[in-house]
């Protein structure tokens, strides 16, 4: 009887996959703007490709700026991923109901996918529409998946809706650039919303754009009303979240391929890149990333980035070259430096003059001067303290 149940379920399934009729819906407006069904309650539409600018070959550096990018990724490894959903929590009562894929052709260009589910009977078929956009084909380093946000949002909402349907969900690697984009550029934006960053570092035009937040009221009143409209305007947000995506993505890149180049076109915060670059690749084996690293703190510091400088003072005694190192950390203990700062920049001067001098006293002297910057409560000030004192003892027995 089980088996007589189950057979009789797959068999409706199927009738309802080999049709492919959307019942009870108006399709005309819906097909007018390029959708075709694409399973129960499901439409699918591509739009035009367009150009995106991108090095020939990914740089070596693209996964310093992007974790998630392994060596040897290909820009036809990649799949652009944005999610509409009818909540803004990842919980199971989240339900997806558009979704975006881009995917650049070996022309460059972005190519773009949408799926769009019209009611929650047609879930299973939107869900397993989506997962056809995952299946990597002959990628031989396998699929990269590449969003803004999507490990903490759209992933797990995708992964949840799986398992809702009975459907494993698929395996990829995930490079999302949220957290990339606010190392570069948190320090000069208001925030660091995806539009933020495309209107106000990429100049990127998103006027008429309906806000994202608006997407559950909007699918829900196409569920109640029909009303077409609104739907139309959040799949063209969903369209330009791509779009958006992978000009960031482009941005990044063009980053990691020459950042000096790329300072003089994208406004980004310098400091922060060359720190980025520099602690990522200090260890590197590759000799041109820790050179471009070294250059890029070196520049940082001479356009006056204090955080910048004092690194670049810390890397140059690594190096053996103390008296331009001396001469950094001096200029960071100078005024014009956050009190932070200048404290620990103090604190080597006073452990180079203390180790490598072999002279205590200006090691006190810097030591004081750092102790005159903290505050009271400063929880920096007992290794300081303690310094201070270890000096004083050095310096009596010394004159004894």
């Amino acid at each position: 009887m089980a088996g007589n149940l189950r057979d009789r379920l797959k068999r409706i399934q199927q009738v309802k996959r080999a049709d492919n009729v959307i019942r009870n819906v108006d399709l005309s407006p819906f097909t007018a703007r390029g959708w075709v069904p694409a399973g129960l309650l499901t439409l699918r539409r591509e739009t035009a490709a367009t150009p995106v600018a991108l090095p020939k070959t990914m740089p070596d550096a693209a996964g310093l700026l992007m974790p998630g990018l392994c060596a040897g990724t290909d820009y036809h490894d990649l799949l652009f991923f944005d999610l509409e959903t009818s909540g803004l929590s990842t919980g199971a009562g989240t339900v997806a109901f558009l979704a975006a894929f881009g995917r650049l052709d070996r022309a460059g260009k972005l190519r773009i996918t949408q799926y769009l589910l019209l009611d929650y009977p047609g879930e299973n078929d939107f869900i397993e529409a989506l997962l056809g956009e995952f299946d990597s084909g002959n990628i031989t380093g396998g699929l990269t998946m590449v969003s803004y946000n999507g490990k903490c949002f759209d992933s797990q909402i995708l992964k949840t809706r799986c398992l809702m349907n009975a459907i494993a969900p698929p395996q990829y690697r995930h490079a999302d650039l949220l957290h990339p984009a606010r190392r570069l550029w948190k320090r000069l934006l208001p925030d660091c919303s995806q539009a933020t960053i495309e209107t106000g570092i990429l100049g990127i035009d998103r006027t008429g754009d309906i806000p994202g937040a608006l997407a559950p009221d909007i699918w829900f009143s196409f569920l109640r009303h029909g009303e077409t409209e609104p739907l139309f305007g959040i799949c063209e947000h969903n369209r330009r979240d791509i779009a958006g995506l992978a000009a960031i993505f482009s941005a990044l890149i063009r980053i990691a391929d020459d950042p000096f180049a790329a300072a003089k076109k994208i406004n980004v915060d310098l400091e922060a890149l060359a720190l980025r670059w520099y602690e990522q690749c200090r260890y590197e084996t590759d000799a041109p990333l820790r050179a471009t690293g070294q250059r890029l703190l070196r520049f940082a510091a001479e356009k006056g980035h204090p955080r910048a400088a004092f690194v670049y003072a810390l890397s140059l005694l690594k190096a053996g070259k103390h008296n331009d190192g001396r001469a950094w950390l001096l200029k960071t203990a100078s005024a014009a430096c956050p009190p932070p700062l200048q404290a620990s920049a103090l604190r080597a001067l006073a452990i180079d003059s203390e180790h490598r001098l072999k002279n205590p006293e200006e090691a006190l002297s810097f030591t004081a001067q750092a102790l005159e910057l903290l505050e009271p409560d400063s929880p920096r000030r007992p290794d300081f303290e303690r310094r201070q004192q270890r000096l004083k003892n050095k310096t009596t027995e010394d004159t004894e």
